[in-house]
Parts: structure tokens; C-alpha cells; sequence
């Protein structure tokens, strides 16, 4: 922004000089028409009153001698075209303009058209100090200073335009989560800068599921930290938190069905319900995921009964036996128990690592469940068999709560008579397990995918098997949803089943880092994510310039 100032003239040199202003004013308003238009187009002030272009004097009365008025120049602006927010993730499009941008001053407002948007206008205005004044249905009760949200259009409803103009700012969109959004943005513009930039944005997500998934079994986390992520995760524009609560380490949330298997060090219901209410309002889904029919060891440990047992009578760890009609009730019991705690859409059933298929003969390791997979699928039926069945019974569970499922891929097994569910949706998080399919295999057979790609993606707490701590710059310069598997990436006709992704923290040796080192260890590989999920494209920003914005921006 550039400023120009005249002086006003001297009382001694005023009468002198009234005639050359005065005979000089239609030329230099002439003039004017040339350099810009102002009040129409979002320039000048940002007061909301009429401008005057660069150049043009206004008169002021000042009474000399003769107590005759005296015309004199007074303070004008004139404005570069405003540069794109930066912001992360960065936003799709901005159509520049000039004028000074907005930010919020003292007897700013924020009005809201629609009462849907009551909790995003609340939010947005204790963050950026203006006072919220509720519900206004006409346009035309905007003040300068003003933030107005508003409903309504056409389109994903996850997008939103954002109209810095005259002073004010107007946040549109089809959806209450893209007028969120949308707020996140200007958050974030003024937070960084100080200063929302004149113009328009229209911003969208490229992906429709973007997530972060925390293991809280293996590694207990406290609620306030969970908290503090849900709000990190909010302002990044995240739409989903994995919580994987049930392993062989812990079974880490409160049960009224089964008392018996929640670890000491837990999580309240009523605490999850706080956890699932502000993420809610930061259009963030908490996604459950109880494990099975393997990394059931807690809840095993509480049914010793039910736990596997191979030919001679030995446990095999954290896998429950699957020929036994009480595994399938005890299951079934936490399933439909956690339905209404976690009331979004989505629902991890696991599915994967069960040993009994890594022996080199199921059949022969287990003969319990090769005679049960017999008795179900007739004489040529196998573990394996078993398994998927197990896993479309745990769906049908899970489908009468009208939830969308998903499973982890090495749970999709090969050979078998029995298939699984067609509506179950693949997480494809590793190439590592016995008989590894590439992720063609599940696009071509239509199943749509969820990135959890293990060669970027996997925050594993020891970095053990070879796992290291994934960095911000690889995720940034390397990946994109359609690298699902090591560092390739699958034909791009293959996007519209590739639904998005999610950065996962597993806690394999769960004292290796606290939990605040390992907030600061993800903060930069969230951000990576985000950006990549919103638009996968070659980002703009060199990575060190990207780094250096989210220091900025805290």
C-alpha cells in the first residue's frame, strides 16, 4: 500500500493558491476517471462511504479573515492489485482487486443469514475479536467492519467464495462446512498477515475424506490433547479423526456391555462425547475402528476362552477364535455399544493381521476353524473363507447403524469363495503382508480406496520394522493421493475412486516420545497432507517458503 499527503496551505498563501486549486479541479477529476474505479470495484478506504480516486482533493471548510471557505487538498490512497491469501492449504483460485483488504477493528460484527451457521459465526468471532450480532436476513445489513456468512448456491458442499469488498467481507457457500472453511481462511489471513486481501476466493477440496488417525490404544493420550489436535486438525481443514481405541496393549474408552476388557488408563464416555461434540463443530467425524478379528489381545485378556489356540493348545497373540459363536456376540456387543457414541457416518472394521493366516497351513494350524469354514462354505472351504465372513458379519453390524465401512486392505483376501462386502472400503496402507496386492487389484474391481500409504504416511512411535519418522518435505514434493502404495502412483483414471487419505500415528513402542513430542513430530507432516489432499497438483510454494508460512501462521 502506498500513501500520498499533501500539506494543507498556509493562511498567508491560501488566497493565492484557492485560485490555481480552483481552476485546476475539473482537469485533475478528469483525470481522475483515468486512474481506477473505486467504491464499485472494492477500492479506496474501506469506510463504506463514496472515494475519491488518487488525486482528486476534497474541500474543507476553513473559515479565513474574510470567514470566507477555502477549498484544500486532504489525505487520498490509491492501491496495488491485492496478491493471493497464503494460507494452508493454499486456496484454489483468487480474483484480485484493489483496495486495502480488510481486517478486524474495533465495532466489527459478525452476522450470519442462516441459523445453521450460529456455531461458525460464534467461533469465528471470539477468534478475531468482533462482536457476534446474530441472525440478519437482508444483505443490506452490512456495516464496514462487518464479516457476514452466508448459505446458499449450488456444488460441494464443502466449497465457498470469500468477498473482501468495500470494507467488509461476505462468506458464501452451499454448505455450513464450506462456509467454515471459508472462515479458516480469513482466520488465517489475518492471523499471518493482519490483513485479508481485497478480492475474491473460491476454494474447494479436491479430496472428500481427509483424515488423521490416532492410535490411542497402544499409547493412551488425554483428552486434552486429543482436544487440542481436533482444533489444530479444524483450522488445517481436516474432515475426519481416526481413533483406533482397541488392541492388544488396551482397550482405552469405557464399556457398560463389557466392564471387563477397558484398561485402567481410559477414556470416559463422557469425555468422548466432549471429544465427538467439538470436533462436530469443527465438521470434523471421529471414525471408531475396533479391530478384529485380530489386535484383540486386551479384550482377550478379559476372555481367555475365546482366545486362538493352534493344534497344540497354543495361544496365537491378539486373535480371537473365530469358529466360537460367542467370539461373534462378544464382538457384535462393542460394535453396536460404540454406534451411538460415535454418531458420524464412517466406521473402520480393521480386518487385518489375523495370524492364523501366516502360517504356512491354516488348515492344517487350525483345524477348529478349517472344520467351521467346511461347515459354511462346504467342503473346499478354507481360514480364509472363514475370515471374509467374519468380516461381512461384522458389516452387517455395522450396516444397521447406516454407517459407511471400511477395512484395511490386507483384510480383502485373495482366493476366496466367500467375498467381501461390496460397499466396504479399501485402506490401503501397506504392500508388506502375505500375498500383497498392488492397489490396481481393488480399483479395477471398483472398490473405492482411502490413502494411508506407509511409505509417507505412518508416524510409528520407535520407528521399528523399518519404519521411519515421515518428513513434511517428502509428503510436500513427493506424494499425492494416488501414490498408494510405495512411491508410484496409479493411473490417473483411477482418481474418482481414490477418496482421500489419512497421516496415521501408531504407537508400536508407545514410550518412545510423549505426547507433546509427538504433536511437534506430525505438525509439519500435517500440514504437508492437507495441502495435498486439498489440491494434489505441484504445489506453487517452494518448500522452504511453505515451512516458513506455517511458522508464520503458528
Amino acid at each position: 500500500m502506498s500513501q500520498h499527503r499533501r500539506r494543507p496551505s498556509t493562511r498567508r498563501d491560501a488566497r493565492r493558491r484557492a485560485v490555481v486549486v480552483a481552476a485546476a479541479f475539473a482537469g485533475t477529476v478528469a483525470l481522475a476517471a483515468g486512474i481506477g474505479v473505486w467504491a464499485s470495484s472494492g477500492g479506496g478506504s474501506g469506510t463504506g462511504a463514496a472515494r475519491q480516486p488518487s488525486g482528486s482533493p476534497r474541500t474543507a471548510s476553513s473559515a479565513g479573515r474574510s470567514g470566507a471557505t477555502t477549498p484544500t487538498p486532504a489525505p487520498t490512497r490509491s492501491y496495488p492489485l491485492s496478491q493471493a491469501p497464503r494460507t494452508i492449504p493454499a486456496v484454489r483460485s483468487h480474483t484480485a482487486a484493489r483496495g486495502p483488504g480488510w481486517r478486524p477493528r474495533p465495532g466489527g460484527r459478525v452476522v450470519v443469514s442462516n441459523a445453521a451457521l450460529i456455531d461458525e459465526g460464534r467461533l469465528t468471532a471470539g477468534e478475531l475479536g468482533l462482536t457476534y450480532a446474530g441472525q440478519k436476513a437482508a444483505d443490506d445489513d452490512v456495516r464496514p467492519g462487518d464479516l457476514r456468512l452466508d448459505l446458499g448456491g449450488g456444488g460441494d458442499p464443502e466449497s465457498y467464495t470469500m468477498t473482501v469488498r468495500g470494507g467488509s467481507v461476505r462468506i458464501s457457500g452451499p454448505g455450513d462446512a464450506g462456509v467454515f472453511y471459508g472462515t479458516r481462511t480469513l482466520k488465517q489471513e489475518v492471523h499471518g498477515g493482519g490483513t485479508a486481501p481485497e478480492g475474491v476466493v473460491r476454494d474447494q477440496p479436491a479430496k472428500p475424506q481427509r483424515g488423521f488417525m490416532l492410535d490411542i490404544a497402544r499409547k493412551p493420550f488425554t483428552a486434552d490433547w486429543i482436544e487440542a489436535r481436533i482444533r489444530e486438525l479444524g483450522d488445517l481443514k481436516y474432515n475426519q479423526l481416526g481413533l483406533h481405541f482397541s488392541d492388544d496393549q488396551g482397550f482405552r474408552i469405557e464399556s457398560d456391555t463389557h466392564p471387563e476388557i477397558v484398561s485402567r488408563d481410559h477414556l470416559t464416555k463422557a469425555q468422548i462425547k466432549e471429544i465427538v461434540a467439538l470436533a462436530a463443530a469443527r465438521h470434523i467425524q471421529v471414525v471408531p475402528e475396533i479391530d478384529s478379528p485380530g489386535h484383540l489381545g486386551a479384550v482377550l485378556a478379559a476372555h481367555p476362552e475365546l482366545q486362538l489356540r493352534n493344534a497344540q493348545g497354543v495361544p496365537t497373540r491378539g486373535a480371537i477364535d473365530i469358529s466360537r459363536s460367542a467370539s461373534a456376540r462378544l464382538v457384535d456387543d462393542l460394535l453396536n455399544e460404540y454406534a451411538d457414541l460415535f454418531p458420524g457416518s464412517y466406521w473402520n472394521l480393521g480386518g487385518d493381521e489375523y495370524q492364523a493366516l501366516t502360517v504356512a497351513n491354516p488348515q492344517t494350524s487350525y483345524p477348529q476353524l478349517a472344520a467351521a469354514a467346511r461347515q459354511a462354505y462346504g467342503a473346499s472351504g478354507t481360514v480364509a473363507d472363514l475370515t471374509t465372513g467374519w468380516l461381512d458379519a461384522r458389516a452387517d453390524t455395522v450396516r444397521a447403524h447406516e454407517r459407511t465401512m471400511r477395512a484395511w486392505n490386507d483384510g480383502f483376501l485373495r482366493g476366496t469363495s466367500a467375498q467381501p462386502a461390496e460397499d466396504l472400503q479399501v485402506g490401503y496402507w501397506t504392500g508388506k503382508e502375505n500375498g500383497a496386492r498392488q492397489p490396481v487389484e481393488y480399483l479395477r474391481a471398483g472398490r473405492k480406496v482411502l490413502n494411508y500409504n506407509d511409505e509417507y504416511l505412518y508416524y510409528v512411535l520407535g520407528e521399528p520394522n523399518t519404519f521411519v519418522y515421515p518428513t513434511g518435505q517428502r509428503i510436500y514434493e513427493q506424494w499425492s493421493p494416488r501414490v498408494l502404495r510405495g512411491t508410484t502412483a496409479v493411473a490417473a483414471r483411477y482418481e474418482p475412486q481414490v477418496l482421500g487419505g489419512s497421516f496415521a500415528v501408531w504407537c508400536d513402542l508407545a514410550d518412545s516420545q510423549t505426547q507433546d513430542q509427538v504433536a511437534a513430530g506430525i505438525r509439519m507432516p500435517l500440514r504437508a497432507t492437507i495441502q495435498k489432499l486439498w489440491d494434489p497438483g505441484t504445489p506453487a510454494m517452494s518448500w522452504t517458503d511453505f515451512r516458513n508460512l506455517a511458522n508464520r501462521l503458528g
